[in-house]
């Protein structure tokens, strides 16, 4: 069976430009590319969603001009790809904490969830200014303030009211998530979500990624059993858990 939801932490775009003597925003360009050709064979293959970790919350410590320079190829991607992105039956949902984000990438990611909105094929999470402590946080003051005015009470919480509020509520949990680049770390990614994924890291640099590289992670995840902390009883359903 085909994982439902594969999380895809994007590493290794500076490391790649540098290898061919460039700047690193050479190498976020072409991870641009990548990542539409990834959700284009992720749809083909019937993947229902996709979340592509952009721009975490630690991502702020890097020089200021690489900064600069990463919204602005942001800002160019959603102006420019979003139409053929709804053409191909995909549905952009940004997530992560967009107050702290440049008015114009707000301005043009707020535009391209409009532009595909109608998508039905995949659903693409393009996770910006993310992280998961930040994921969780924000869902625990959700239910905080919830319960300070009285619409739920403290015995309402449990697994399934966290879930409903974190940046991913009403998508299953990543059944798969892909790291290139060599580095085995999660990096604050979808840490609640991640509970149960599968884990596939990749020494490939994300801009050499294709779709035989997707392929060869698939594959992995569909040889594994997943008892999610129980004995094997069967075969996998593929699906993962919903959140």
């Amino acid at each position: 069976m085909l994982p439902a939801h594969i999380g895809i932490i994007m590493d290794g775009n500076g490391r790649w430009a540098e290898k061919q003597g460039k700047p690193r925003l050479y190498g976020h360009r072409a991870g641009t590319e990548v990542a539409k050709k990834t959700v284009l064979a992720a749809r083909d293959r019937g993947v229902e969603y996709l979340t592509l970790f952009a721009f975490s919350t630690e991502n702020w410590k890097r020089p200021v001009a690489e900064v600069q320079g990463l919204f602005l190829l942001m800002e160019e991607f959603f102006r420019n790809e979003s139409s053929e992105l709804a053409r191909s039956g995909a549905k952009l949902n940004i997530i992560g904490d967009r107050s702290r984000l440049p008015w114009p990438v707000r301005s043009v990611v707020s535009g391209a969830e409009k532009i595909t909105a109608g998508g039905s094929r995949i659903t693409v999470n393009v996770a910006l200014n993310y992280g998961g402590r930040w994921d969780v946080v924000s869902a625990t003051r959700q239910i905080a303030e919830d319960v300070a005015q009285g619409r739920i009470d403290m015995s309402d919480i449990g697994e399934d009211l966290v879930s409903s509020r974190l940046a991913t509520s009403g998508q299953p949990n990543p059944d798969l998530i892909i790291r290139t680049g060599g580095e085995s770390r999660i990096s604050n990614f979808m840490l609640w979500q991640a509970a149960y994924s599968e884990i596939y890291v990749m020494d490939i640099l994300w801009p050499d990624f294709r779709a035989e590289d997707l392929d060869e992670a698939i594959e992995f995840f569909q040889s594994r059993s997943r008892r999610y902390g129980g004995l094997e009883s069967g075969p996998h359903d593929g699906r993962g858990e919903r959140g």
